[in-house]
């Protein structure tokens, strides 16, 4: 099985690792823009805040972290990646460029990188996972690992709750991360995955983060859901 996300955490972990600057070379990037439904992670932290739009923007304390369940994710989840690639989210970018820095045609290509995956589709059943890639399907069973606050260069942090494959099919990803903006027990109305076999390389990814939303959303409603963040 052929994941993206696990690649690209080598490569990142060879060359960021030499660097000895993994956080703060990337990070900055990554959390600046990584999907407007992030928050403005640029801005400075206004105590006026709503105290739930802080936490969205990764504005938190340790010890209002909690742990979660898989079950947190339950459920049928589609990748974004398609929809980027057929031009359905290209009103998204030009929304994206009418409130930020880069302009529409930019936007995509940042967002191409950061979604790709060969992972079109999961389904979390109990502790079951599911990974569908084209016609092949991969499941593995998954036990929670902990989590890890990642500090970036912006200011913001943010949360990796991880899970580790404890049996099943071997194809299936040792490890997944998910990152979806809480930090304590929630549905999870959408998230950013990180998959492959190394915990630590991927937690120092910061380029590709594939998206999934509910898989019973069309292509315009994730549209829709996407600006109205």
């Amino acid at each position: 099985m052929k994941l993206l996300s696990a690649q690209s955490a080598g490569v990142v972990a060879i060359g960021l690792l030499a660097m000895g600057s993994w956080q703060t070379a990337l990070a900055a990037d990554h959390d600046h823009d990584h999907d407007h439904e992030h928050g403005d992670h640029g801005h400075s932290h206004a105590h006026g805040h709503d105290h739930d739009q802080d936490i969205h923007a990764g504005y938190f304390d340790d010890d209002q972290v909690e742990d979660r369940q898989l079950s947190d994710w339950a459920g049928e989840w589609q990748s974004v990646y398609p929809y980027l690639q057929d031009g359905t989210l290209d009103e998204v970018f030009a929304h994206k460029a009418e409130h930020g820095d880069k302009s529409a045609d930019e936007y995509k290509s940042y967002y191409e990188e950061g979604y790709r995956t060969d992972v079109d589709r999961i389904v979390i059943d109990g502790d079951e996972v599911t990974f569908y890639e084209g016609d092949e399907a991969h499941t593995g069973e998954y036990a929670y690992d902990g989590y890890e606050i990642l500090t970036y260069k912006a200011g913001n942090r943010g949360v990796r709750y991880i899970f580790e494959r404890e049996g099943g099919d071997e194809d299936a990803p040792q490890y997944f991360q998910f990152s979806d903006h809480a930090i304590a027990p929630t549905d999870a109305d959408h998230y950013h995955l990180y998959m492959g076999d190394d915990r630590e390389a991927l937690l120092e990814e910061v380029v590709n983060w594939p998206t999934y939303y509910p898989s019973e959303l069309s292509g315009e409603e994730v549209a829709e859901e996407m600006m109205a963040h």
